[in-house]
């Protein structure tokens, strides 16, 4: 047997039809109309197996975490604004804990419901946007790279609207996370993981992103990954431009990801199968994606609000997409505990006990693998030539193309069904 080693504790969302209001003393001073979901968050404790790194990998660990914490220092600052300012208020102590895990005074999975007193709606643009910006003043505005996903809208003493680049407003940060990720890649042992870090530093310092993403494309033969920077823009439902800061430390799961291989070879065949009009397969994704499965030791930022994510595709930029193709990185463990800790419960609460043995983990990992995978295909740029599809569709972009993941993962699954393909990964 192998020998497991606890990395943290992480919260899980976990259900229950069960909604009271807590009316003691203390939560009154926070929050008369402060309520909660019975269970809502469970303490897991997310393990990985570490005997098979190296010693300098296992060195490259915490100065990648120390990196990780400055992007969720970040995230405070582009969810809310200064954390210690709401911290700090007379809270009862399982509302601070409420807050941290929202990042901020707003309930995630309850529409953003504010659950501290004298707290308003939550913008809908988060802090990326001046609070009394209108959508219409910002449309109207000559603000050079205002669209940009790399920048901060704010006012100048007169009250104009500019535009200050994240490497800028948050120079601070910046430039300690690039350094503690040019250090940890003095440990690197692998030639592609040592290469991205360095490049990936030098585009937290400009953010210009491209080749560090097209470097953490060419990785293939690494243990430990990382993901970090400015990556999502779901954080923004104003008009869904601004970029997150968020981090992931990972270690590949080389035996299941070696069973997943054979996938990506499919994808080229899928793109052309998809039942649509001709004019949008047109596109061909990148020929390099890579299907893989990782153990996740760290969380930080816009991955860790609220909800855990579970799987990865990426990189979001579309030249990347056309280039090279994305990324796709199922969360094994953190997938296994949402697994026995969400979906088991519920099935079992809804599931005849005849049919229950079909709700396996494995079902529901190949489920969320094509999810994954079907973010990489359909079209990248508009037909019309009115630019990419993401920025068409604005604030509207994140949940359609969540959609289209869904039906499309399904769709997938069919077609390589009725061809005869075999799914388990334990196969």
């Amino acid at each position: 047997m192998k020998k497991k080693l606890t990395i943290l504790f992480l919260m899980l969302i976990l259900f229950s039809c069960e909604m009271r209001t807590n009316n003691n003393e203390n939560n009154n001073k926070a929050g008369k109309e402060y309520y909660y979901f019975e269970g809502m968050y469970v303490p897991f404790k997310l393990t990985s197996d570490l005997t098979h790194l190296s010693d300098n990998e296992k060195k490259m660990i915490p100065l990648l975490i120390e990196a990780a914490d400055l992007m969720d220092t970040l995230f405070w600052q582009e969810a809310y604004g200064k954390k210690d300012s709401l911290l700090q208020l007379s809270l009862a102590p399982e509302i601070v804990e409420f807050a941290k895990i929202n990042y901020g005074p707003w309930d995630r999975l309850n529409d953003n419901k504010p659950f501290i007193d004298n707290i308003g709606k939550k913008p809908e643009g988060a802090n990326f946007y001046p609070h009394d910006m209108t959508r219409e003043e910002f449309e109207k505005s000559d603000l050079q790279d205002k669209n940009s996903i790399y920048t901060m809208i704010r006012r100048n003493p007169e009250g104009e609207l500019i535009s200050i680049p994240y490497h800028k407003y948050f120079s601070e940060s910046i430039i300690k996370a690039a350094n503690l990720l040019l250090q940890a890649s003095e440990y690197a042992e692998d030639e592609s993981l040592k290469n991205y870090l360095i490049l990936r530093a030098e585009a937290l310092k400009n953010d210009e992103y491209l080749q560090s993403d097209l470097a953490w494309m060419d990785m293939t033969t690494n243990t430990l990954d990382i993901v970090i920077g400015p990556i999502e823009t779901y954080e923004d439902k104003l008009f869904g431009y601004k970029a997150a800061h968020e981090a992931y430390i990972l270690i590949k799961d080389k035996e299941w990801s070696s069973k997943l291989e054979k996938y990506a070879s499919y994808l080229p065949a899928l793109q052309g199968n998809l039942p649509v009009p001709g004019e949008y397969k047109e596109e061909k994704p990148g020929s390099d994606a890579q299907l893989n499965a990782y153990d996740v030791i760290y969380y930080a930022g816009d991955c860790n609000a609220g909800s855990k994510t579970i799987a990865i595709n990426l990189p979001n930029d579309e030249t990347v997409q056309l280039t090279k193709g994305t990324r796709r990185l199922q969360l094994k463990n953190a997938m296994k505990a949402k697994f026995d800790k969400i979906l088991l419960p519920i099935a079992q609460a809804l599931i005849e006990e005849g049919s229950l043995d079909h709700i396996t983990f494995d079902a529901f990992f190949t489920n969320t693998m094509f999810h994954e995978v079907a973010h990489g295909l359909g079209i990248k740029n508009t037909i019309n030539g009115k630019g990419t599809v993401r920025s068409a569709l604005q604030e509207h972009a994140s949940a359609l193309e969540e959609g289209k993941a869904d039906v499309l993962g399904l769709y997938m699954i069919d077609e390589l069904y009725k061809n005869g393909e075999i799914f388990s990964v334990n196969t």
